[in-house]
């Protein structure tokens, strides 16, 4: 397997085409079930996303085939990303961001016959290679398989949220960089 991370927003920009089938196998499996729109909407956020300083993505590539990707980026000051918990309200201090401060994995996805391989954890250890950030963060459905990974990766639990309306809910997580606490 060659792992291939990519900074550079044009290249990144480029890369959507390899990786919208790969996000559509992968979130069209149970508990996800993502059709057309929710691919649509991943194919709008991207080309948002993709354009932020601080972006990174990496590809895993199985003899040239795309088996996998990951990609994430720092939280901007005006991040709407700490709202709308259910369960917690984490303090200002906790959810101020700097555009610095946390990074983001916003995407992780990795084809099934790829699974069980390490493909994941080397996707996750590449997309954090580097990044200077005190915390990484995330959300994960509840039920989904790679809700136990991030907790054995040493992700902590923040609180459940649904980040928009009609969204299903999400655990978020979070992991220091550094050594500090980064509880809520």
């Amino acid at each position: 397997m060659e792992y291939t991370t990519v900074t550079d927003t044009t290249a990144a920009g480029r890369k959507l085409d390899d990786l919208a089938p790969v996000y559509e196998a992968v979130f069209a499996e149970p508990p996800y079930l993502e059709g057309p729109r929710d691919v649509a909407d991943f194919l709008e956020r991207y080309q948002r996303e993709h354009k932020t300083p601080g972006f990174r993505l990496v590809l895993a590539l199985d003899a040239g085939r795309l088996a996998g990707f990951a990609y994430g980026l720092p939280l901007a000051s005006n991040t709407g990303w700490w709202t709308g918990f259910l369960d917690t309200d984490p303090p200002d201090e906790f959810t101020r961001e700097d555009g610095h401060r946390t990074f983001v994995v916003m995407e992780l996805a990795v084809l099934a016959d790829q699974r069980g391989h390490g493909v994941g954890h080397a996707l996750h250890n590449a997309l954090l290679d580097g990044v200077t950030a005190e915390r990484v963060t995330l959300t994960v459905r509840p039920e989904a398989p790679a809700a136990t990974w991030y907790e054995r990766l040493g992700y902590q639990l923040v609180g459940l949220t649904q980040p928009w309306d009609g969204a299903p809910v999400y655990r978020s997580m979070i992991k220091p960089l550094r050594n500090q606490d980064v509880s809520a």
